[in-house]
């Protein structure tokens, strides 16, 4: 008689979270833990708490190290970096591993490491509770999605420890200050009154945030297309001509001087007084016959027109650099292709080589109009602002360090930004589509 082949019975398996739920708890510990970080910060420690610390913090270790000598200083750094950095590296080495003793390795990881980082940079009694809470959750968010990651465990935790050291600096660095520059301008010069938008009324209204913001769209709209079209002939002109090295070199030469330098430079060559010139302008002037001009002084615009044309004369160079580089990249049989067509060289220039550089256009103008944007050494050397002369780069420090008006200064900055922040999106709607392409 047949016999039925009996199948091992199995346990059933417990139920697998799926991604959404894994990730509505990940989002909900993330949210708590920025509560917690926002509730840390404007607690502030308390005056009469005792400090509570692992023995050391962040800020008696610079105390300690900034009254050695420099000598014995960098030995220290070097070796405390090189700590650090092999710490990080170990980690990573052995985060993929399986086995029970690299498991506990990274469950010790997750949580100790917050502790010890929050412990180090804020040692204050009232903010205990907030930094073990911080460090508990951000602990189990990293080994909780370390552990459902789908390529195994260890490949979460590896990710996370590779990239905190940078994403840490542009927390501090960069994030950090730009939210609270954001928060700053709605409010008064000392920062404690809220005033609502009267520091962006003030930049549109008051002569200073107006010409500031009128200078620097200027700059914007006339800087990059000038000195892009003058590098942009420049290189095609030259390229392939007898001394080409020889002759970009000097249209290159002031793109290794800094503005300050330029500023200098130039500076002698507006110069302007009563009886002798040693200004090369009105030097020349004068010999025809004519009156010495203040160009540094004179309104409305000539003087920014003076000023932008130091800025246009110290990127030329860049530009055409860049483009005489794209211009020998495009391909040879395309221009001999148009020529066979019978176009002429006007023709072959526009319809052939302009569209073929056109990413490395994109790319000059962007830049030189980021540049022109947050311009303030060629300003700040040449005219220091007088005479409506002032741009948005300079008014921000402008009126921080000299006026002590941290919410003009803010407001100015949020302005500055908004100003570059279509240039970002266009750059990156561009390397998504060159990205598509490829």
């Amino acid at each position: 008689m047949a016999t039925v082949s009996e199948q091992p019975i199995t346990a059933p398996r417990p139920a697998q979270l799926s991604r959404k739920v894994t990730g509505i708890i990940i989002l909900v510990a993330a949210i708590l833990v920025v509560a917690l970080f926002v509730f840390l910060l404007v607690g502030g420690p308390a005056d009469d708490a005792v400090p509570t610390t692992l023995g050391f913090s962040l800020n008696s270790f610079f105390v300690w190290i900034g009254a050695l000598n420099p000598l014995i200083q960098i030995p220290i750094v070097v070796v405390l970096f090189a700590a650090v950095v092999g710490v990080i590296l170990l980690l990573i080495e052995y985060a993929p591993r399986p086995g029970r003793a690299y498991f506990w390795m990274r469950l010790a990881a997750c949580f100790l490491i917050p502790v010890l980082a929050f412990m180090v940079l804020r040692p204050y009694q009232n903010s205990v509770v907030y930094v073990v809470g911080i460090a508990l959750l951000a602990g189990a968010i990293l080994f909780f999605a370390d552990y459902r990651a789908r390529e195994g465990a260890g490949y979460v935790f590896q990710l996370i420890v590779f990239m905190a050291p940078a994403a840490i600096l542009l927390l501090i660095g960069l994030i950090y200050p730009a939210i609270s520059t954001f928060v700053k301008s709605f409010f008064d010069k000392t920062g404690t009154q809220f005033v609502w938008f009267d520091n962006y009324v003030w930049t549109f209204t008051n002569p200073y945030g107006f010409w500031s913001v009128i200078n620097t769209l200027i700059w914007a709209l006339l800087a990059p297309t000038i000195a892009t079209a003058i590098g942009l002939v420049y290189a095609a002109f030259v390229d392939r001509a007898r001394g080409e090295k020889f002759l970009k070199l000097w249209v290159f030469m002031p793109v290794a001087i800094s503005f300050v330098g330029a500023g200098i430079i130039w500076k002698f060559v507006y110069d302007y007084r009563q009886g002798q010139q040693i200004g090369l302008l009105n030097a020349i002037i004068t010999w025809f016959g004519g009156e010495p001009v203040g160009w540094l002084d004179a309104q409305p615009l000539i003087n920014t027109f003076c000023l932008l044309a130091v800025f246009i004369w110290s990127q030329t160079g860049f530009a055409m650099v860049i483009l005489s580089a794209a211009i020998k990249a495009v391909p040879a049989d395309q221009h001999e292709a148009a020529q066979l067509d019978g176009a002429s060289a006007m023709q072959r220039f526009f319809n052939v080589t302009i569209p073929g550089i056109r990413s490395s256009l994109i790319v000059v103008l962007t830049t030189i109009t980021i540049a022109a944007l947050k311009v303030y050494d060629i300003v700040a050397v040449m005219t220091g602002g007088r005479s409506n002369s002032s741009v948005l780069g300079f008014e921000m420090v402008n009126q921080q360090q000299r006026f002590q008006s941290y919410g003009h200064s803010s407001a100015l900055a949020v302005v500055l930004f908004l100003f570059v922040l279509p240039l970002i999106i266009y750059n990156v709607v561009q390397m998504r589509k060159q990205k598509e392409i490829r």
